[in-house]
């Protein structure tokens, strides 16, 4: 990264002599009077000024340059770049995403369940930095929809193109849990994590989510378990294949004392979100709990330039010299 630079900032404060000098000069220069007098200025008025003539105050902005330029020579500007070394601890993290059909519901808005969230785990993994993260999606079954990295443009790609039917219907929390676990079971972050979103109770699978927690506890893996959703009855989209798309009221029910269970078996916290700003609340909540540290060793490399502005301003004093000398000398 390149870095602009002055080693004696302090020379600046010399620029502000500059306009003071230009109006010394003009000052100076609407008092002078005349060495030679004459009986009449009629005649000299009429004579045309010479391009010498309205040049005249040329040398004047000659010699303000150069001194603005030493003043900006003497404060030692540099440019170059900074180079860091960044040693991390590192955190692990694996979004378990729940795609299941009663994410269609509307209670969360501006549209649903899954929209929303699918929006505050954008603004989540943007926040983050240098932790490695990855998302699990599912809903009957599961499946890795990007694994671990630390490119989080890639990630959000993915989870932007995450969408119902993706995965046969249903709620397969506990193969969801383990899908994630297995993603983890090879890092060798200092803290590994878990983010699961649901809006129900395990329905499908072959494990079930107590099960899949043991074995995130076995390998040091803490889950932080989230439960969407309003209670009672809510309004949803269907499709339906007679009328097409229309509104119908559902009741969903959060098994929230099963989120409860795994994420206090893991050293985790559960949450239940009933609305949107709820919802941003705990990611951000989650992602204090969860910080990286970072140790980060900087080294500056800076080229100077004050060499050249000191050759610029010299030269441009030797043009005002000879100037002032020829073409603009002064008689008394």
């Amino acid at each position: 990264m390149s870095l602009p630079h002055f080693q004696n900032p302090y020379f600046l404060a010399g620029l502000a002599a500059v306009p003071f000098l230009a109006w010394d000069y003009f000052r100076k220069n609407q008092r002078r009077k005349a060495s030679i007098r004459f009986p009449s200025l009629a005649i000299i008025k009429r004579v045309p000024h010479s391009m010498a003539y309205r040049a005249r105050h040329m040398l004047l902005a000659l010699r303000l340059l150069a001194i603005s330029l030493m003043c900006i020579a003497l404060a030692r500007p540099q440019y170059g770049e900074a180079i860091e070394d960044v040693t991390t601890n590192g955190i692990d993290i694996m979004l378990a995403l729940d795609i299941s059909g009663s994410m269609r519901t509307m209670d969360l808005k501006p549209q649903n369940r899954l929209f929303v969230a699918k929006q505050v785990i954008e603004n989540f993994v943007l926040g983050r930095q240098h932790d490695r993260i990855g998302l699990v999606i599912f809903s009957g079954k599961s499946f890795t929809q990007c694994p671990l990295t630390l490119d989080y443009g890639i990630l959000v790609q993915f989870l932007r193109q995450v969408n119902f039917g993706m995965v046969e219907d249903g709620t397969a929390i506990g193969t969801a849990l383990l899908n994630a676990t297995n993603r983890l079971r090879l890092s060798g972050a200092k803290s590994k994590v878990i983010i699961l979103l649901t809006d129900g109770a395990n329905n499908s699978g072959e494990v079930d989510p107590v099960t899949a927690a043991k074995a995130a506890k076995a390998l040091g893996i803490k889950i932080y378990a989230i439960g969407v959703g309003k209670e009672g009855e809510q309004p949803m989209e269907i499709e339906d294949p007679m009328f097409g798309k229309r509104i119908v009221s559902v009741k969903t029910d959060v098994d929230m004392p099963m989120l409860q269970s795994i994420a206090g078996l893991t050293g985790g916290k559960w949450y239940r979100a009933q609305d949107a700003k709820a919802l941003e609340g705990i990611y951000n909540d989650i992602d204090k709990l969860e910080k990286t540290e970072v140790k980060t060793t900087s080294y500056y490399r800076y080229h100077e330039l004050f060499r050249n502005l000191l050759i610029i301003a010299l030269l441009i004093l030797l043009l005002e010299t000879a100037l002032a000398n020829t073409r603009f000398m002064k008689i008394p």
